[in-house]
């Protein structure tokens, strides 16, 4: 290959992490719109990924989060993105850059994205923060845990696999 060809599938890759990025900074700003809720997988070895040492002894690779009904403090910057939420009760602020992001899906519209891991680009300045709720998830599965009622305190969500959303 010469250093003269066009790079499309770098390209491509660019355009669809600003498509996770235009969603979170919709959400930041104007909150979740009827229906939608995100899966996001990302790697959580790669370059700039920030995680609690319990997270990242649980989920030494691979992490799927659910944005739905339980986050705090999503700040959308132009290299990652970070929110804070709660694992089994814990407190956990995560910050992903979107180039360790690897999947993208929001089934309330049968959209997804699988992206390739990226080396993350240095990171730039945050943007202002949002509000909102996020449930935690792990690898290939996604294990919530709502704590809206207190009559639900401390039991554990269903478990939903991503592998309808997968390419096959």
């Amino acid at each position: 290959m010469t250093t003269d060809s066009l790079s499309y599938d770098k390209w491509i890759e660019d355009a669809m992490r600003g498509v996770v990025r235009r969603s979170l900074a919709f959400v930041a700003s104007k909150g979740l719109p009827g229906e939608h809720h995100f899966y996001i997988t990302f790697r959580t070895h790669a370059e700039g990924v920030e995680v609690a040492g319990f997270l990242r002894a649980q989920h030494p690779d691979e992490m799927t989060i659910v944005l739905q009904n339980q986050f705090s403090d999503l700040e959308v910057g132009e290299d990652l993105f970070a929110v804070s939420l709660k694992f089994n009760g814990r407190d956990a602020r995560l910050r992903i850059p979107f180039a360790a992001v690897t999947a993208f899906v929001d089934p309330s519209v049968n959209f997804g994205l699988q992206l390739k891991t990226m080396k993350a680009p240095a990171v730039s300045e945050k943007a202002a923060p949002g509000t909102g709720a996020l449930v935690p998830g792990a690898g290939d599965r996604l294990i919530g845990h709502n704590t809206d009622s207190p009559d639900d305190e401390g039991k554990m969500g269903e478990v939903i696999t991503l592998d309808a959303f997968r390419k096959k």
